[in-house]
C-alpha cells in the first residue's frame, strides 16, 4: 500500500492527517528527530508473532516491546518478534520496516500500547521511510480497531 493507496483509505473514510515528508530514515528514534516530532508521539510498528500468528505491535518510538507484557496482555502461550524475512511479503507495497499500523488492510490483527491513547494524536510510516502520516488518535482507533493494551517498556539509558 503506498502512499497513494493509503491516503486514499483515509479519505474515504473522511479522516483529517497530513502528510510530513523527511529525508531517508530508518529508525523510529531518527524520524522523530528528523520530523520534530516527540518520540512518544511517534508510533512504530514492530510485527511480532503470537502464538504463531503474526500481529502488528504499535508503540511509541521511544519505548521497546516487553515480550513479556505483551504474552500477559493477549493471553497467548508464546510471544516474540517476527524477523523481517517471515512478514516482508505481507507489505509487498511497503519498504521493510515502514509499514502502517493499519493491520486490517493487510488480515494481521493488531494490538496499540496504551499509553498512545494518551495523546490526541499520533503519527506513523506511510509505507516509506520518507513519508508520515499524523492523524487522530481516536480515528486511527476507529479505523485499526486495535486491542488496546500495556505492553510497552522504556529503553534501557546506556551508560556513556
Amino acid at each position: 500500500m503506498p502512499l497513494a493507496s493509503l491516503t486514499e483509505y483515509l479519505d474515504k473514510h473522511s479522516v483529517k492527517y497530513i502528510v510530513i515528508s523527511h529525508s531517508p530514515a530508518y529508525t523510529a528514534q531518527g524520524i522523530a528527530a528528523l520530523s520534530h516530532i516527540p518520540g512518544k508521539e511517534l508510533a512504530k510498528t514492530v510485527v511480532v508473532k503470537l502464538d504463531g500468528q503474526l500481529t502488528m505491535a504499535v508503540l511509541p518510538a521511544s519505548f521497546r516491546v516487553d515480550v513479556g507484557l505483551l504474552k500477559k496482555a493477549t493471553n497467548a502461550k508464546r510471544a516474540e518478534l517476527a524477523s523481517e524475512t517471515e512478514f516482508r511479503d505481507r507489505f509487498p507495497e511497503c519498504e521493510t520496516g515502514a509499514m502502517p499500523p493499519f493491520g486490517n488492510l493487510y488480515g494481521i490483527d493488531v494490538i496499540a500500547d496504551e499509553s498512545l491513547a494518551n495523546d490526541k494524536e499520533i503519527a506513523f510510516n506511510a509505507c516509506s521511510h520518507r513519508e508520515l502520516i499524523r492523524l487522530a488518535w481516536e480515528d486511527f482507533e476507529k479505523l485499526a480497531k486495535p486491542k488496546v493494551a500495556r505492553f510497552a517498556a522504556m529503553r534501557a539509558v546506556k551508560a556513556a
